[in-house]
């Protein structure tokens, strides 16, 4: 084990460890980075295959309304103008996403105009008027009706969660974008694209001037690393850190199937959901669309949602009422480690703060803690 002392220890070599390693080193500051897996990069991460740049752990489309946050992404790489545009597949028919004209023509071709649109929607949803939607399902058909809900969101959320949408909570959905205009452009914000040669780049200029070690679990000697540096930032399992004593903490997990076909062109876009429980896979993703790499073959991946169960990799955290409980008792036995003499103790990042990040939430909050922290 190293014997240097750092001014911080950050376990997981993620997004959110990345941009405090390298808010330090900007300060003099030591950082030690610890990362379980073979790579550093977390959920981002990249790997060039074929010529092209591939997703390993899923899409990731980086976008934000904050100039400060998008000029500090492209302060580690150039970033291209690709706009998220994703469709959906059900049973064979096409739809676009998000929901917006084009979608609402599709599904009833006698609906042209916005007030046409509106009105359809309006007459659907007219079943939860004066009620409060107390589930998924009852939130979606408040917001876009009955018909887009039966099409597009009740089977593919239900495949996505492993749960009715009668049993999750309303909130999951109050983003979902709902548009009057023809346009899919899947994002609001102002700033959006790719980094033209992947994510990974980033990260590792993120993380130039911090001792890293990858292969490493820091749970497996826990009080010898909490020894090393005056502040510990743990990106991990917040239950994992305390040993699950309250209970063990619910996600979601994905399986991801990749292969390269011998086709220039496989699907036509980069991201395809597929929202029927018919197809067994959320999505497939064509990664050579994200750059609109030209050449003779395409990387592809289909991507399974599948139950978690402990030693499986976490990627969404179940918000619902059991595990939001659970998650506050963990937030006070987390509020209490200073006491027991070890280093002061910061639970960050999507695991840590079982919470759903984008990536340009991820930054915000990451320079946020680093700003307070340094």
């Amino acid at each position: 084990m190293d014997t240097k002392h750092y001014d911080l220890l950050l376990v997981g070599a993620g997004l959110f460890s990345a941009v405090i390693a390298d808010q330090a080193a900007r300060k003099g500051k030591k950082c030690l980075v610890l990362e379980r897996r073979a790579h550093a990069g977390g959920n981002i991460y990249t790997e060039k295959i074929h010529g092209i740049e591939v997703h390993i752990y899923g899409a990731h489309i980086f976008h934000t309304d904050r100039k400060d946050i998008w000029e500090y992404a492209n302060s580690f790489a150039e970033f291209n103008r690709y706009t998220n545009s994703p469709v959906a597949d059900y049973n064979g028919y096409i739809y676009n996403l998000p929901f917006n004209m084009n979608t609402f023509n599709k599904i009833w071709p006698d609906v042209i105009t916005p007030s046409q649109a509106e009105k359809r929607i309006a007459e659907q949803a007219a079943v939860m008027k004066g009620r409060t939607p107390a589930n998924l399902e009852e939130q979606a058909v408040a917001l876009v009706g009955t018909d887009i809900y039966r099409l597009l969101i009740k089977e593919y959320t239900e495949k996505q969660w492993g749960r009715p949408c009668t049993e999750l909570p309303p909130e999951i959905i109050k983003r979902l974008p709902v548009r009057f205009i023809y346009d899919n452009n899947y994002f609001n914000d102002k700033y959006q694209g790719i980094p033209i040669g992947g994510y990974t780049q980033i990260i590792e200029k993120m993380l130039t001037r911090a001792d890293v070690q990858l292969n490493t679990d820091f749970l497996a000697d826990k009080t010898n690393y909490e020894k090393m540096a005056d502040t510990l930032v743990y990106t991990g399992m917040i239950d994992e850190y305390f040993g699950s004593a309250l209970g063990n903490l619910e996600y979601r997990s994905l399986r991801f199937d990749t292969e390269t076909l011998p086709v220039e062109n496989y699907q036509g876009n980069a991201v395809v959901n597929y929202t029927s429980s018919k197809v067994p896979y959320t999505r497939i993703i064509e990664h050579k669309h994200f750059e609109s790499i030209q050449n003779d073959s395409t990387v592809i991946t289909k991507e399974y949602p599948v139950e978690w169960k402990k030693g499986d990799e976490p990627y969404y955290p179940v918000n619902d009422k059991k595990n939001t409980a659970l998650f506050a008792g963990y937030k006070e036995l987390a509020a209490k480690t200073v006491e027991k003499g070890i280093p002061h103790v910061i639970f960050g990042g999507r695991l840590g703060m079982y919470k759903y990040f984008d990536m340009d939430d991820t930054i915000a909050a990451a320079l946020e803690l680093a700003e307070k922290i340094l």
